[in-house]
């Protein structure tokens, strides 16, 4: 199995390049959530016009006038983002979902566990207009004081989570 990786203070600069670039050429830090609510709001669009167009929140992205969500260049980075780890994998033969179950915690659960707290960081990235990588590394880029405030909440409250759940996997 080859198991090689990216130096990781050369991947640290690449990111910092990739950002650098983004607020060059488009004004703005790089961010996911706007993608995926992008891709809601075409879906929603889709399957039911009628309510998006009544609807105060997707009346704000669709309707006569107003780009196809699917245009933004966030959903483009998110998509690039995606094959790039794909291709990633691949050329590395990393290419396969592995699980590792715990002492006290079984593979079911720990799926269980990602899926409540993938989903309760997406509900907070809209809480917060924005998600950690347009908060905190756009933010700190920026030298933003909302930034590094952002940044230190996230890993404060990553340590502290793991801090209380770490019975689970030790």
């Amino acid at each position: 199995m080859n198991t090689k990786y990216m130096n990781p203070y050369l991947a640290g600069f690449f990111l910092g390049m990739v950002l650098l670039a983004t607020i060059f050429i488009t004004g703005r830090g790089l961010g996911a959530s706007g993608a995926i609510k992008n891709i809601v709001v075409a879906t929603v669009d889709g399957v039911v016009p009628s309510h998006a167009e009544n609807s105060p929140f997707y009346s704000m992205y669709v309707g006569p006038g107003k780009d196809a969500p699917l245009k933004s260049w966030l959903v483009f980075e998110v998509a690039g983002v995606v094959i790039g780890a794909f291709l990633s994998g691949l050329v590395s033969d990393r290419l396969k979902i592995v699980t590792e179950a715990g002492p006290r915690v079984g593979i079911r659960l720990r799926w269980a566990f990602a899926a409540v707290g993938g989903a309760l960081f997406g509900i907070g990235a809209q809480f917060a207009r924005g998600c950690t990588s347009g908060a905190a590394l756009s933010g700190m880029a920026v030298l933003s004081t909302a930034g590094f405030v952002t940044m230190l909440a996230i890993f404060g409250t990553g340590y502290a989570v793991a801090y209380v759940a770490r019975k689970l996997w030790l």
